[in-house]
C-alpha cells in the first residue's frame, strides 16, 4: 500500500479472547503509534469478523484513542454477533489452535461468548458509538455456489434464520448502527480474508473450493473510498 500513499499495519489480538481483552490489546497499540501530523485524525480501522467488535469495544472503552481514529470499516464483521455461537463451545473454538501455522493461544476464553447474538445485542444496547469516527459496512453476501464446501453445512444451518448469511454471519448482523454502506461482496466468510487457496492448494481443491478473491484490490478499494469520504 506504500506506493499508493498508505501505510498498513496489523494490529494483534487474540483470537480466542473476548472482546474485552482485545479492546486493551488495540487500545495500546494505537497509543504506541507515533502521533500523526496535524490535528486531524490519520487512522482508519478496518476490522474482519470479530476484529470488528474488538475495534468498537476499544473506542467505546477508551476515549484517548478517538482523537486518532479516522474510521472504521467493518468487512464482514460479527457486529450483531453470530448464531452459530449459541451452540458451539470454547473448547471448539480452541481446536483452531492446532489448525497449520496456527500461532494463537487460548487467551481468556471469552471468544465464543463474546460473539453469541445476545452479548453483542446487550453491548450495542448499553454502549453509544463514540462521535468522531466515520463507520463503515461492507458485508459478505455470497450467492450459494460461491460458498466453500467445507462452510455450506454452517451456511445451510444459519440459512434456518436467515438465507442472506456468508456461512458465519447474517448479512443484517454485519452492519454497524448508523454506519455508510460501502457494498456487498459475493464471496463467503473466508474468501474475502483468509487466503488458503494460496498456502494451501490441497486443501483449496477439495474443501475451501471458493476461496480466490481478490484481496490486495479490496483493501485498495476501501482505503480509496474512506479516503474521498472524508476530504473536504
Amino acid at each position: 500500500m506504500g506506493k499508493f500513499g498508505y501505510e498498513l499495519d496489523l494490529l494483534k489480538v487474540d483470537p480466542l479472547s473476548g472482546t474485552a481483552k482485545n479492546a486493551r490489546l488495540i487500545r495500546d497499540a494505537l497509543m504506541s503509534m507515533a502521533p500523526g501530523q496535524g490535528a486531524r485524525p490519520y487512522i482508519v480501522l478496518v476490522g474482519y469478523s470479530k476484529g470488528t467488535p474488538d475495534i468498537l469495544e476499544a473506542l467505546a472503552a477508551y476515549p484517548e484513542i478517538r482523537g486518532r481514529v479516522a474510521a472504521v470499516v467493518s468487512v464482514a464483521g460479527a457486529i450483531g454477533g453470530s448464531a452459530l455461537a449459541n451452540d458451539a463451545t470454547q473448547n471448539q473454538a480452541d481446536l483452531l489452535r492446532h489448525f497449520p501455522q496456527a500461532t494463537c493461544d487460548s487467551g481468556d476464553r471469552g471468544a465464543v461468548e463474546s460473539l453469541r447474538p445476545d452479548t453483542r445485542k446487550a453491548w450495542l444496547a448499553q454502549n453509544k458509538l463514540p462521535e468522531g469516527p466515520r463507520y463503515y459496512s461492507l458485508v459478505t453476501l455470497p450467492q450459494p455456489e460461491r460458498i466453500s464446501l467445507i462452510l455450506r453445512p454452517s451456511w445451510s444451518k444459519l440459512a434456518r434464520i436467515d438465507a442472506r448469511n456468508d456461512s458465519q454471519v447474517i448479512f443484517y448482523d454485519q452492519v454497524i448502527p448508523g454506519s455508510a454502506l460501502m457494498g456487498y461482496l459475493n464471496a463467503d466468510h473466508w474468501a474475502i480474508a483468509v487466503p488458503l487457496n494460496r498456502s494451501r492448494p490441497v486443501i483449496s481443491e477439495t474443501l475451501v473450493t471458493q476461496n480466490a478473491f481478490p484481496r490486495e484490490a479490496l483493501v485498495e478499494a476501501i482505503l480509496r473510498f474512506v479516503e474521498e469520504s472524508l476530504a473536504p
